[in-house]
């Protein structure tokens, strides 16, 4: 048997390691967090206690070609504070997002996706 103590991080490749650090810095407003000297590019932050790890690799097969928003693709999740708040800053910043106020998951959704399509989540529990 395995027994998980938390989700640690999430790797996402990514293609342009300057444009998704300003999106993961800039947009999303998540600290980077110290990296280890690989010898690829990428960047780490932190997301709470957990991370996100972006690796360069443009020919990932994991990159989305379709820019389309989609609640039923893979995706990571982050928990917000404000699902109005963080709505308005991102339509601040133009990010296309897909709303999902009432969403039966028992969740209050925004999707969105960084430059090279990879699918976010925030939401917020409601009540």
């Amino acid at each position: 048997m395995i027994q998980y103590e938390q989700l640690h991080h999430v790797g996402l490749n990514v293609t342009d390691l300057a444009k998704a650090k300003e999106f993961y810095e800039k947009v999303l407003c998540l600290p980077e967090i110290a990296r280890p000297p690989f010898d690829f590019e990428g960047a780490w932050y932190a997301a709470g206690s957990q991370q996100i790890h972006l690796l360069v690799l443009p020919e990932s097969q994991t990159i989305r070609r379709d820019p389309s928003l989609s609640s039923r693709e893979g995706h990571l999740a982050l928990r917000v504070k404000s699902y109005q708040e963080t709505l308005d800053w991102l339509k601040k910043h133009n990010v296309d997002v897909l709303e999902k106020p009432n969403s039966v998951s028992g969740f209050a959704q925004i999707f969105l996706a960084d430059p090279d399509g990879n699918l976010i989540e925030l939401h917020v529990e409601r009540p």
